[in-house]
């Protein structure tokens, strides 16, 4: 078993929402289902980091779940900003379990075991870009669901590896909110989506107090899964 990640597919299989208007995102179904299928086996994780579906229901988000779900490999998802077909992690999961979507799982206050010594945490996240008040009420229930993980992380044994959407740190802009968890966990290892094109040019990929942060949208990576060591 190998553990990989990536974020942001931006699928649109029920809906108008293409993405191939954008720069380097032309093909970007195809290429990603040959790129994953060529480096994922079916014994592998595969961790993908929100913003899944431009569905804005489950009912529109199927068709997009049901092509993750053929993908070899398991698959646990996070909530991104633009996952507008979450409701409650309830009713995702039966949703999943309704329609034979037995390769996904969610990452939602709870942990999975990686291997013998590592688990699978991770939460949405959020980013305050120039420190505003009115973050703070999602910025500290953001940090509280990464705590939960991490609990439950703590309970499976491990190394903890975190998954998120946001960055917890982003050019001249820090989540202290998210990055005083990490480190209160001795987390290590982050790795996060969210951003896009000419906004690469200012992702921190690599070490920031501490923690080695990567960026794993699709546009970064070519649409091909980033292999976490363990």
């Amino acid at each position: 078993m190998r553990l990989y990640t990536i974020s942001d597919p931006h699928l649109s299989f029920g809906c108008d929402k293409p993405m191939d208007i954008f720069k380097g995102w032309h093909d970007h179904v195809a290429r990603l289902e040959e790129n994953w299928n060529r480096v994922v086996s079916d014994e592998d994780v595969v961790v993908v980091g929100g913003d899944i579906s431009w569905g804005m229901s489950l009912a529109e988000a199927k068709a997009d779940f049901a092509f993750l779900n053929g993908l070899n490999g398991k698959k646990i998802i996070l909530r991104g900003n633009h996952d507008y077909w979450f409701s409650t992690y309830a009713k995702t999961t039966a949703f999943f379990e309704q329609n034979g979507f037995d390769t996904l799982s969610f990452l939602f206050n709870n942990a999975f075991k990686a291997g013998e010594n590592h688990v699978i945490c991770g939460t949405r996240g959020w980013v305050s870009e120039h420190g505003e008040q009115v973050d703070k009420k999602v910025l500290n229930r953001e940090a509280g669901r990464l705590r939960l993980s991490l609990e439950a992380g703590k309970k499976l044994g491990g190394e903890p590896i975190v998954f998120m959407h946001y960055p917890p740190a982003y050019y001249i802009y820090e989540c202290t909110e998210i990055l005083d968890v990490l480190k209160e966990y001795g987390v290590k290892r982050c790795y996060y989506g969210h951003i896009h094109g000419n906004g690469h040019r200012y992702a921190i990929d690599g070490e920031y107090q501490g923690i080695d942060l990567r960026l794993v949208s699709c546009d970064y990576i070519d649409f091909t899964p980033v292999e976490v060591e363990f």
